[in-house]
């Protein structure tokens, strides 16, 4: 748990910095993820973050928060963000700030089998790298709002490997039943290191960037709209409906919204 943790504690530490100078109308400027503002972004990822410590520390609290927000689906992200939007944008940030650090807390010391309650029970392991990506997926937001240019880091393994680890979720929730071809996926990690996953012999393929093969399984980017190569009828259907985080089925942008990074 010692490395998931140190990578999700970089990542939030790395959003966190981002914001902390941001001015009053730079909290508010619309991201381009469904015209959420930045302050938005962050009230999401503490609201998770604190249902991640209580995942882990008191699960009776988890179920009733789970339980309550699951008999509103239509109004699931905004009730998600409804504690933060009411915060003043220090008072934001200091939330999000002692969420986080006790949600590390609470999930370092585990096993990374241990199993804890979310939408389907997933290991702590899961729990802490599907934390990752999804501070990772709205700091991506943010940079896109405020037109800043992101570095890979090598943390990006950790959502490469969930975005592959939830190919049949992918087509699952969307109503769509699961191929059985297997699909090869070859990614550049950001110090040229190959990271390999599937058949080499799989004629179903796709190969590139491992930034921006998460930004697709994130539904940051329609896979047009990066470098990525991607063979065969299986590995482009995956592309289009590929969605690496729980909750009901969601579709990402369309091909030609965003300009090739």
């Amino acid at each position: 748990m010692q490395e998931i943790c140190r990578d999700l504690t970089e990542e939030g530490q790395l959003i966190e910095d981002l914001v902390a100078g941001l001015n009053d109308d730079q909290w508010h400027r619309v991201t381009p993820f469904y015209g959420w503002t930045i302050k938005d972004e962050i009230a999401h990822i503490a609201f998770f973050d604190r249902m991640a410590k209580l995942s882990a520390t008191d699960q009776k609290i988890f179920n009733e928060i789970f339980m309550a927000f699951a008999k509103d689906l239509t109004n699931f992200f905004r009730n998600t963000m409804a504690e933060g939007r009411a915060k003043s944008i220090p008072d934001l940030l200091a939330w999000w700030k002692t969420e986080r650090r006790a949600m590390l807390s609470a999930l370092e010391p585990l096993d990374p089998k241990t199993r804890l309650p979310w939408q389907l029970p997933m290991s702590a392991r899961s729990l802490a790298t599907a934390r990752l990506m999804e501070t990772w997926a709205h700091g991506q937001d943010i940079f896109d709002a405020l037109q800043l240019k992101r570095e890979p880091a090598r943390r990006l393994r950790h959502i490469a490997h969930l975005g592959v680890a939830t190919f049949g979720w992918s087509f699952s929730c969307h109503g769509r039943q699961v191929p059985s071809e297997a699909v090869r996926v070859e990614l550049l990690g950001p110090s040229g290191e190959v990271w390999s996953w599937g058949p080499e012999t799989a004629r179903a393929r796709i190969e590139g960037k491992a930034q921006d093969f998460c930004l697709v399984v994130t539904q940051r980017r329609h896979y047009k709209d990066t470098h990525l190569k991607v063979t065969g009828e299986v590995s482009q259907a995956w592309m289009e409906l590929a969605q690496a985080f729980a909750g009901p089925p969601a579709a990402g942008p369309p091909g030609g919204t965003f300009s090739r990074m």
